[in-house]
C-alpha cells in the first residue's frame, strides 16, 4: 500500500504542471472561443465561411511540416557525426549547437534580415563576384521563412536525434560488419532502425513549435508567407478575444490531429525498417 501511496505522490507536481500550464488555459480558451457572453458559435462559423482563414491554417500546417521535413533530414547525420566523436569532442560539438538557443528568437529573426537584405551579406557577395549586377529579392519571401524557421528549430532535431543515438549500441554495428555488412549496410539496417524513433520525435516537436511561430514570418517573410500564429496575434491586437482564441482552438485541434498522424506513420515506417533488417 505505502509503495502504491508514494508512486502516486510522485505523479502530483507533473499533474499540477499540466493542469496549471495546459489544460486549464486550453479550457479557458476553448470557453472564450464559444461564449461571447452567451452561448454561440459565430467564431467557429466566421472562419468556415471566410477561406481565408482556412487557407492560412493549411499554409501553416504545410510550412511546419516542410521545416520538420527539413530539419529531420540536416540534423539526423549531424547528430550522427557527433555521436561518432570521441566524448570530449561531442561536449564541445553540442556546446556550439546550443549557443544559438541562448539568444532570443527575435534576434535571430533581425540577424536573418540583415543577411538577407538588399544590403545583405549574401547580396553584396554575389554582386561583389559578380554574379549578379542588382541585388536578389532574398527577403520577404517564402524561402527566407523556410531558413530562419529551420536555422532557430535546427538545434533541437539535433539534440533530440542525438539524445536516441547515444542510447544505442556501437557493437551492433560491429557485429554487423562482422558477419559481412558493409558500413552503409549497416547504418541503414541496423543503426538507423533503432535511431529513428528519436528523429520522429524530434520532427514532432519541431512541428510543434513551427506551428505556433508568427514572429519570424511577420519579420522575414511576405503578405503570403503569414501563418495562422500572425492572424492570431492580429485579432488580439484589436481586442477580438473571442475570436482570437476561436483561432488558437483551431490551431490547438489541428497541431494535435497532425502529431497524431505524424505519430502514427512514423511508427508504421520504424516498424517496416525493423522487419526489412
Amino acid at each position: 500500500m505505502r509503495p502504491s501511496f508514494y508512486r502516486t505522490w510522485l505523479l502530483w507536481p507533473a499533474i499540477a504542471l499540466l493542469l496549471g500550464f495546459f489544460l486549464i488555459p486550453s479550457l479557458s480558451i476553448i470557453q472564450a472561443s464559444m461564449f461571447d457572453p452567451q452561448f454561440t458559435t459565430d467564431n467557429f462559423a466566421r472562419i468556415v465561411k471566410r477561406g481565408v482563414y482556412i487557407s492560412v491554417f493549411l499554409r501553416t500546417l504545410e510550412v511546419s511540416l516542410i521545416v520538420s521535413l527539413l530539419a529531420a533530414v540536416i540534423g539526423y547525420p549531424v547528430a550522427y557525426f557527433i555521436n561518432l566523436q570521441p566524448r570530449q569532442r561531442q561536449f564541445l560539438l553540442l556546446f556550439l549547437i546550443f549557443v544559438p538557443l541562448w539568444m532570443s528568437i527575435l534576434i535571430r529573426s533581425y540577424a536573418w534580415m540583415a543577411v538577407l537584405g538588399r544590403d545583405g551579406i549574401i547580396n553584396s557577395a554575389l554582386i561583389g563576384l559578380g554574379l549578379i549586377d542588382q541585388p536578389a529579392q532574398l527577403l520577404f519571401t517564402s524561402g527566407a521563412v523556410y531558413v530562419a524557421m529551420l536555422q532557430i528549430l535546427l538545434p533541437i532535431q539535433i539534440v533530440t536525434c542525438y539524445s536516441a543515438m547515444t542510447e544505442i549500441d556501437l557493437d551492433l554495428m560491429r557485429a554487423a560488419r562482422i558477419l559481412g555488412a558493409r558500413p552503409m549496410q549497416a547504418v541503414t539496417r541496423v543503426f538507423l532502425p533503432l535511431s529513428l524513433e528519436g528523429t520522429v520525435t524530434g520532427m514532432i516537436i519541431v512541428f510543434m513549435l513551427s506551428m505556433g511561430f508568427f514572429i519570424t514570418p511577420a519579420l522575414v517573410g511576405g503578405r503570403k508567407d503569414q501563418l495562422l500564429g500572425n492572424l492570431i496575434e492580429f485579432q488580439v491586437e484589436h481586442l477580438h478575444w473571442n475570436f482570437a482564441s476561436a483561432l488558437g482552438v483551431l490551431l490547438l485541434v489541428g497541431t494535435i490531429v497532425a502529431v497524431v498522424v505524424i505519430r502514427s506513420v512514423g511508427k508504421l515506417i520504424v516498424r517496416r525498417l525493423s522487419l526489412t533488417s
